[in-house]
């Protein structure tokens, strides 16, 4: 049976969906079948399933318990891709009725989360009724809540008893001293409390609710914001803890400052993290701790596999003039799902082959390298690069290769010819690709290979549609045996 293509958009879109793809799924191999089970088909929780499987989101929660000097809710925009912004406002009737359309719609979706755009659990009758009916109606879906935790631990039962086995915690600290730097308040038994003693009861209701998670069976997932300066020296130090508690995974995401949101960091002039710098407390993180570096950063009511957003194709009006046969569709999701694990199952084994080859080799001596790769996902350089909306990172070193992060790209084929700063969106986007020294793609056009090469990162389109961790350890080989990874360090020459 053929493979349904998971990212393709109705021709009267136009233009590329951008997709994801992650690294081979080492975070699992150690857990024991169950947990394994529960998150295999969860595009947040394994990187191995996020390019194949789709997740989506449904606003019905507006109010929110704290605040966060990164947050604004205030302002939406349909191209606007963070968390807390929404274009609807759902109630649970219309979430689930949205729900059901996208299930029928998008068969490879398997995950229902409620992130907001305030906090689900500040919101408890519209979020329990909305997941209370999802499963009884949609058994087959699995349902997920974002919190930040303050109401954690008097809501844990009840998400036991709607069968809800994930559940993360945005956990930015557990010193209450760089916790009043993040949050000017909570809202905490009906009085509005500030500064230290704020962020300690916030901690305080955090720790608790994981161990009562944990010691229900449900898995935690928790997110940290790398906010320079604040606690990116500490969240190190979260890892260790949050692990030590039972924490599954734990997901370090960089600040969104950008002035123009209107957040407290944004108007003063906070920076976020270069991605070297979240590389880097990543790497020291991994250390206690399984990392996602497949994130996002979804809006709350994101539609789609992880790198797109097809939220605009099931706004309520659209979706009041569909007529959709919901048996029909629940059996084609499932003939779906069984070709979708058949198939990552088979990808599973062919890269278990690649690294027992890898380990097998003679060892090169060459230092790491960043590559940049544009795929639309299932795993394969399927992208032109000029139809980009993201590049995946991945380090080649002589120990393998392994998924980093992304980065977001405007496309340079179609579309404005300039970004906001009057820069080219050609130059913009090899700006961004700083660090790497090569790009992958299905195909490059003469403009940007030419600006690539002057930026110091090398074009190669001679890999379309092969796996990309062997593809990415070809290139490495070649640019060993050239004698261009002999010198000690990268100088980051992407400035175009």
């Amino acid at each position: 049976m053929e493979l349904p293509v998971l990212n393709e958009k109705p021709a009267s879109q136009g233009g590329c969906s951008a997709g994801s793809c992650g690294s081979t799924d080492d975070q699992l191999n150690h857990l024991s079948d169950e947990i394994k089970a529960k998150v295999q088909n969860h595009p947040c929780y394994s990187e191995d399933a996020h390019h194949y499987f789709a997740r989506m989101h449904v606003a019905v929660a507006p109010a929110c318990n704290i605040q966060c000097h990164y947050c604004n809710r205030k302002y939406d925009c349909a191209n606007e891709s963070r968390p807390g912004v929404v274009s609807e406002l759902l109630t649970p009737d219309q979430a689930v009725k949205k729900t059901m359309a996208v299930a029928a719609n998008i068969p490879q979706m398997t995950v229902l989360g409620i992130a907001g755009p305030g906090d689900p659990l500040a919101n408890p009758e519209r979020t329990f009724e909305t997941f209370r009916r999802l499963s009884k109606e949609a058994p087959d879906i699995k349902l997920c809540v974002s919190t930040n935790g303050l109401s954690l631990p008097e809501s844990v039962e009840e998400l036991a008893k709607h069968n809800i086995d994930h559940v993360t915690i945005t956990i930015n600290c557990v010193d209450p001293e760089i916790g009043a730097k993040i949050y000017p308040w909570i809202f905490w038994e009906n009085r509005r409390i500030k500064g230290k003693k704020a962020a300690k009861i916030l901690i305080e209701q955090q720790q608790k609710g994981l161990e009562m998670l944990v010691a229900k069976g449900i898995l935690v997932k928790v997110n940290s914001v790398m906010i320079p300066g604040v606690n990116d020296k500490h969240l190190a130090e979260v890892s260790r803890i949050v692990k030590a508690k039972g924490a599954f995974l734990h997901n370090v995401m960089p600040l969104i400052a950008e002035a123009e949101h209107g957040t407290f960091y944004g108007v003063m002039g906070q920076r976020g993290p270069t991605g070297a710098e979240l590389q880097e407390l990543q790497d020291d993180c991994s250390g206690d701790m399984n990392m996602m570096r497949h994130c996002r950063q979804c809006r709350a009511d994101a539609v789609g596999m992880l790198g797109e957003d097809r939220g605009d194709e099931f706004t309520m009006d659209k979706i009041e003039l569909m007529d959709i046969d919901y048996e029909a569709a629940m059996e084609k999701r499932k003939v779906i799902h069984q070709a979708i694990e058949a198939e990552m199952n088979s990808k599973r084994s062919q890269k278990s082959e690649f690294a027992e080859q890898i380990a097998q080799e003679p060892k090169l001596t060459t230092r790491p390298v960043l590559m940049a790769v544009a795929t639309s996902g299932q795993g394969v350089i399927n992208v032109h690069f000029g139809h980009a909306k993201e590049f995946l990172i991945y380090e080649a070193s002589p120990e393998g290769v392994r998924f980093i992060s992304h980065r977001k790209a405007d496309l340079y084929c179609g579309g404005d010819s300039t970004c906001g700063d009057g820069k080219s969106v050609l130059q913009t986007t090899i700006r961004s690709l700083e660090g790497c020294e090569a790009v992958l793609c299905s195909k490059v056009g003469f403009e940007p290979w030419e600006m690539l090469e002057n930026a110091g990162i090398m074009p190669n389109g001679e890999h379309a549609m092969e796996p990309i961790e062997e593809a990415v350890m070809a290139v490495y080989k070649e640019m060993a045996k050239s004698g261009k990874l002999d010198d000690i360090c990268l100088d980051n020459r992407a400035t175009a």
